[in-house]
């Protein structure tokens, strides 16, 4: 048994996927199938129930996990003391969108890398709605993420900054800002373009219940880069975060529009799994965060 096979145990339990697993930690599915099999007989019990559908700890697997994690994190602690010089080396699998790989992530990363320069870094960009989800999912070690509403219980959250709102309209000539000229603001006829899902979905409901409207959703889209797009062609409003907005190529055909009522700000930060918080290499970049 050695510290390789306890890192590879570590990262099967939190992703409980063989095919990720294998992936992320550079071998083939059936290279850690033998290197799981091998513990299996060290221990001499079964430690993960597996089919082709699902794979879930035992008892005994839950138990090793445990012994697992503090076999590494003291492995961890042994070598900063033989050696204060001593780098941490792996990889750190970071999710975020786009346009907080630009605005947030090269501060952060410049302080990591200078502190952790042999840790790989592997990015992974998408919708920031799905954020959670990809650390909840053993997907991503650490995501860029706006706290939700309600944090689940699993994970851990650090804040980085505070992002507002914008209720954004189009430049350009179209129906949308026609109507914006009328007095009042026939604001239920104005064509809204809404996040499918997530936080910022749940923002403009808020803003919709606190202005006592029935919207016109003239569409439902993935990403606020992908919604801003939309608006700046004059396909309808919505409300954006000011960090999609200062990032955006599209930014001179937007402009912002006092709301009639507040919208609450993003919480951005960093969260990963609870039970992941003394990893080595995720411990050290929320470090560099507080």
């Amino acid at each position: 048994m050695d510290i390789r096979s306890l890192q590879l145990y570590l990262h099967l339990c939190d992703s409980l996927n063989f095919s990720r697993t294998a992936e992320q930690m550079h071998m083939s599915p059936s290279t850690l199938s033998r290197a799981l099999q091998r513990l299996e007989q060290q221990v001499g019990s079964s430690l993960m129930e597996r089919d082709n559908r699902s794979v879930a700890l035992t008892r005994a697997g839950r138990e090793f996990q445990q012994f697992a994690r503090e076999t590494v994190e003291q492995w961890q602690e042994l070598k900063g003391r033989l050696d204060p010089r001593a780098q941490l080396k792996g990889k750190l699998n970071l999710y975020c969108s786009v346009t907080a790989a630009y605005s947030h992530l090269p501060n952060l990363l410049d302080k990591f890398r200078q502190e952790q320069p042999q840790v790989e870094i592997n990015l992974i960009t998408g919708d920031a709605a799905n954020a959670v989800t990809e650390v909840q999912q053993g997907r991503a070690d650490i995501a860029i993420a706006a706290r939700p509403d309600n944090l689940p219980n699993s994970l851990f959250f650090s804040a980085i900054d505070t992002v507002p709102l914008h209720l954004s309209v189009p430049v350009v000539p179209c129906h949308a800002r026609a109507l914006l000229q009328q007095k009042p603001i026939p604001w239920e006829q104005l064509p809204f373009i809404v996040p499918d899902h997530g936080p910022a979905r749940r923002r403009c409901d808020a803003w919709f219940r606190q202005m006592g409207i029935r919207p016109t959703i003239y569409a439902q889209a993935s990403g606020h880069e992908a919604i801003t797009s939309m608006v700046a062609l004059g396909c309808g409003i919505s409300i954006l975060p000011s960090a999609v907005l200062d990032n955006s190529p599209v930014r001179d055909r937007i402009e912002l529009l006092d709301s009639p009522v507040p919208i609450e700000p993003f919480v951005l930060g960093c969260c990963c799994k609870k039970q992941r918080t003394d990893d080595g290499i995720i411990s050290a970049f929320f470090n560099i965060i507080t």
